[in-house]
């Protein structure tokens, strides 16, 4: 790679100063930064700015729909370098061999992908997942050094009782001196504590200021999430005036469409209109992740990779060029990344058979037709859900959808083996018509589907199973869907088309009625059991207040 140098304004986050300087990139690392000492005003306003590329600290990337590859493509033209990415998804659909294969396709590509060794995988037990990683699972990947912490640990009631798997595998990871990732919403207190004592060093899951602020004084790094479902941005974002060594910005979970409007560099700019100081923005951003994680991700010092931006200007953040070991893979809102073609063959583990409407039928004798039945309100904005004790509609002895009370029935198929489809209902959805179904459904992914009829219930599921995998729309007149050939969860399609073809789909299910802002990422998130307070998995309701089948 040959040698070139870049004249900018170079925000210097570790000394907190700005200033003109020229700075030298040699094979792939910064050679030099030497400061321009005397340079007109004039000259030195038309320069742009230099700083460290943008991290985002927590991402699933099957989330996007697109394999790593497809996600880098679009996420270098917002300035993003790397995440540090949890492979959780993939690994409960085709266990380490889908984790394997994230790091191969992210490894096609100009992109530091760092992933971590999935630490949930079934999330529970009282759901049916596609594969399953025990402790010494965990350590294999673990010794990888392209694997760089352990993920999220979802089963805080497995570590607030010394579940021994549980605790074997963070053991694991902290004698191998990798950080353990949290997931622990709503935990406060006392069992707060002992959760991060137990070697939990962050968490991405606090959905207010006070529980975080709780966090951050036990010694939790928190994480900033903005994704295209949860959004705890504003509930957040003041604690970084006091604590900018200790938050981190995350999508989480993000749509391709989210995508391409934009990324870490939208946090950025909301958070300097919040007042916030323009280095604990990009403490936030840039810093903390490399350090807490340990990353080889550069820092725009001499002697690091060549991992930085050009931006115009340091309120808004457009990015004018973004470079990934001197690479320049970004341009102008232009990605320069060509992505390698697929193998033809997906990674997948699909096995239903397709459905009848009759198994989506739920007799009402069997719920006794005059007595409230429990509910999941979906929140829009947030993965936690409500439980409602609601009366249901019956028609000639079923239980049946009611799009007037804007009460839907909600079912999940197991797409591993044929089995009993699991139904229940949903309030706060606004769908008025048709069905909407997912083969993304966190964390088992099994299908998800909830529809105004039993009979477009049907026609969705069957399509999803139909193409093994995807999400889609269908009603009367309309049937739509975006294959998920890749674990029923990804496309290798181009990010920019995935994108598009989603963005279609979400207009059609919001001119159906759905008031929700994300109705997909929405959809995913009714099957995670281990966010309270009620939700559907392929063996029925589950409290998570309880943490039991109800």
């Amino acid at each position: 790679m040959k040698q070139f140098s870049v004249t900018a304004k170079l925000v210097d986050i570790g000394t907190q100063k700005i200033y003109p300087a020229d700075v030298t990139v040699n094979n792939g690392h910064i050679q030099s930064i030497a400061e321009i000492k005397e340079m007109p005003a004039a000259e030195q306003d038309a320069l742009p700015y230099m700083l460290p590329g943008f991290i985002d600290s927590h991402v699933h990337i099957e989330s996007s729909m697109l394999v790593p590859a497809q996600f880098a493509k679009l996420a270098v033209v917002h300035g993003t370098v790397a995440t540090v990415s949890d492979p959780h998804e993939i690994a409960n659909v085709c266990g380490i061999e889908g984790v394997l294969f994230m790091i191969a396709n992210g490894n096609t590509v100009p992109f530091k992908f760092n992933f971590g060794a999935p630490s949930c995988v079934p999330a529970t037990t009282f759901e049916t997942a596609g594969a399953a990683l025990s402790a010494a699972d965990v350590e294999k990947l673990l010794d990888r050094d392209d694997i760089k912490y352990l993920s999220e640990m979802m089963n805080f009631p497995g570590v607030l009782q010394g579940d021994k798997e549980v605790l074997n595998k963070i053991a694991a990871a902290r004698h191998r001196g990798k950080p353990v990732d949290g997931h622990a919403p709503g935990l406060r207190g006392s069992v707060a504590q002992q959760y991060i004592q137990a070697g939990i060093s962050t968490d991405h899951e606090c959905f207010t200021k006070e529980e975080a602020l709780e966090k951050l004084q036990y010694g939790m790094k928190i994480l900033i999430r903005e994704g295209s479902a949860a959004k705890n941005f504003e509930a957040l974002i003041d604690l970084l005036h006091d604590y900018p060594d200790d938050i981190m910005f995350c999508s989480d979970d993000k749509h391709p469409d989210s995508l391409v409007e934009g990324h870490i560099n939208q946090l950025c700019a909301r958070a300097i209109a919040k007042g916030i100081p323009l280095f604990n923005v990009l403490k936030a951003a840039c810093v903390n992740p490399v350090e807490h994680y340990k990353l080889d991700v550069g820092l725009l010092q001499a002697g690091d990779p060549a991992d930085f931006i050009v931006v115009s200007n340091l309120d808004t953040f457009d990015v004018l060029q973004t470079y990934v070991n001197g690479q320049l893979v970004a341009k102008n809102g232009q990605s320069k990344i060509d992505v390698p073609a697929s193998p033809d063959q997906a990674i997948n583990h699909f096995h239903c058979h397709k459905k009848q409407v009759t198994d989506f039928e739920i007799i009402a004798e069997e719920k006794n037709s005059t007595a409230e039945i429990p509910v999941i309100e979906a929140l829009d904005g947030q993965l936690i859900t409500n439980k409602l004790l609601l009366a249901p509609a019956v028609d000639k002895n079923y239980l049946v959808s009611d799009p007037a009370r804007d009460l839907l029935k909600i079912v999940v198929v197991n797409r591993y083996q044929n089995a009993p489809v699991a139904k229940a209902f949903i309030k706060n959805t606004g769908l008025q018509q048709g069905a909407i179904a997912s083969s993304v459904a966190h964390d088992s992914h099994n299908i998800v589907a909830i529809g105004a009829d039993d009979d477009s219930l049907c026609k969705a599921v069957n399509m999803i199973i139909e193409n093994k995998g995807g999400v889609c729309f269908v009603d009367e007149d309309t049937e739509m869907i975006v294959p998920l050939p890749v674990a029923g969860l990804m496309s290798m399609e181009d990010g920019y088309k995935v994108a598009q073809q989603y963005a279609i789909l979400d207009r059609a299910v919001k001119t159906a009625g759905s008031t929700l802002s994300a109705p997909f990422m929405t959809l995913s998130f009714m099957a995670l059991l281990v966010i309270p307070h009620l939700k559907l998995c392929d063996k029925g309701l589950f409290d998570g207040d309880l943490f039991q089948l109800v």
